[in-house]
């Protein structure tokens, strides 16, 4: 049980394990079901801020709902930005500003984030 796991780790931090004692501690005792040395790490960290929840949040499930006019005021603001720029100034993924952009028909020309438009000529060879 990972709740259990978790609450051995925080008894292994009391006691000044470190993260890596610690993860042998728990593979010597649990074999395969022990959680990785990464994830003891984490946990460890997560300790020395103060926090000993041992159940595992959920962000809620669902991304961050942002409107298109958002996304073009920044855009607006610097048509240069980076998708991840423009991810963190919006508090979502860098593949939901992907994903928006393409439905947006925005492209990136030169460095900067553009209309895709097809040029008559172009409609006609379609």
């Amino acid at each position: 049980n990972s709740r259990h796991l978790r609450e051995v780790l925080i008894f292994c931090f009391n006691m000044k394990k470190s993260a890596a004692e610690a993860h042998r501690m728990l593979s010597n005792t649990y074999g395969e079901a022990a959680v990785s040395e990464r994830t003891c790490r984490e946990w460890f960290q997560r300790f020395k801020n103060g926090d000993f929840h041992v159940e595992v949040r959920h962000s809620g499930g669902r991304e961050k709902v942002f409107e298109d006019a958002e996304l073009e005021a920044l855009l607006n603001e610097n048509s240069c930005q980076s998708q991840e720029e423009l991810a963190r100034s919006l508090g979502v993924t860098q593949q939901a500003i992907s994903k928006r952009l393409k439905d947006m028909g925005m492209i990136q020309k030169q460095g900067n984030w553009v209309p895709y438009e097809l040029k008559p000529r172009d409609v006609e060879r379609r």
